[in-house]
């Protein structure tokens, strides 16, 4: 495997500079400030982060490379057989937190785990999507975002992108809330019923296309003013993106179970974020239509006519 997983390396890096230097030239205020560490049980990685930029209030986009000689809970409690294998696992996750609460918040991940136990076959998959997280959402820009994931999974499939699209409203779903996380986007894990190459192509599709749905929204929106009532908004619905990555997140609770750089696991949540008993929006108000309307799990391309 040991070629192959220089392959998956050397493509995480290169995703990682690219998506670094696209929001930076973006932002054109700040920079990425990078932070690489080694992990004392095996691996390491490069954390970068930008903060109280033009447009990013604070932003993570990391690369990760972990080993070890068990898989942890996280890992193998899905796949039971595995426990005890030794196991190598690569990624680029991402989470972008925009200043104007008119600009959506969004997260992309990519990964390949590859367990392994001496005189036996390697076990690999390949894991990851992307999801948008709005605060005043647009109609039209979720149907783009959407537009954009499902032609990332057209050469692999017409069935790709509603199996996906439908894995990541259940998998972004915070279930003491009863409400999506955001419009979604795409989910997948443990992807390896596709030879290698194939599989290996799909992720390095939907590491592109984070870029190709992101920036034309973020372009959009980000002139767009706004008031302190609705950073206030934002602030507290960012209370439920720290809620589901601290109480769900596969990616979170993998990091810290495997001995990760906690800094780097928890870049992912926001700079500022409110919490109130038993808060709710006014009904009738543009801030109540973001859970009425948007956090639904709905099919947005065909209710486009696309």
């Amino acid at each position: 495997m040991t070629d192959r997983i220089e392959a998956v390396k050397a493509y995480l890096l290169d995703l990682q500079d690219r998506i670094c230097a696209a929001l930076a030239a973006e932002d054109g205020k700040a920079e990425f400030i990078e932070d690489a560490w080694t992990r004392p049980a095996g691996g390491g990685g490069r954390t970068r982060v930008i903060e109280n930029g033009g447009l990013i209030e604070k932003g993570g986009v990391n690369f990760s490379h972990v080993f070890g000689s068990s898989l942890p809970p996280s890992a193998s409690a899905h796949r039971p057989e595995l426990a005890g294998r030794g196991f190598q696992a690569l990624g680029v996750s991402l989470v972008i937190h925009p200043e104007n609460p008119h600009v959506p918040t969004s997260h992309a991940n990519v990964r390949f785990f590859c367990a392994e136990k001496e005189g036996e076959e390697p076990v690999w998959w390949f894991g990851g999507g992307f999801d948008l997280t709005p605060y005043y959402a647009q109609e039209e820009d979720c149907v783009f975002w959407h537009k954009v994931a499902r032609d990332a999974c057209a050469p692999f499939g017409a069935d790709v992108y509603p199996r996906y699209k439908e894995w990541c409203d259940r998998y972004f779903h915070l279930k003491h809330r009863n409400e999506p996380r955001g419009i979604g986007g795409l989910f997948f894990d443990d992807l390896n019923q596709w030879d290698f190459d194939t599989s290996f192509a799909f992720m390095r599709a939907i590491g592109d296309a984070y870029l190709a749905a992101y920036l034309p929204i973020l372009r959009k929106r980000k002139d767009t003013p706004f008031n302190e009532q609705q950073r206030e908004f934002q602030a507290f619905r960012r209370g439920r993106y720290v809620e589901f990555n601290l109480v769900f997140d596969r990616g979170t609770l993998f990091g810290l179970q495997s001995g990760g750089r906690t800094e780097s696991i928890l870049m992912s949540l926001p700079p500022h974020v409110r919490w109130g008993y038993d808060w709710k929006p006014e009904p009738g108000s543009e801030e109540a239509r973001l859970t009425e309307y948007f956090l639904k799990d709905r099919d947005w391309l065909t209710e486009a006519g696309l």
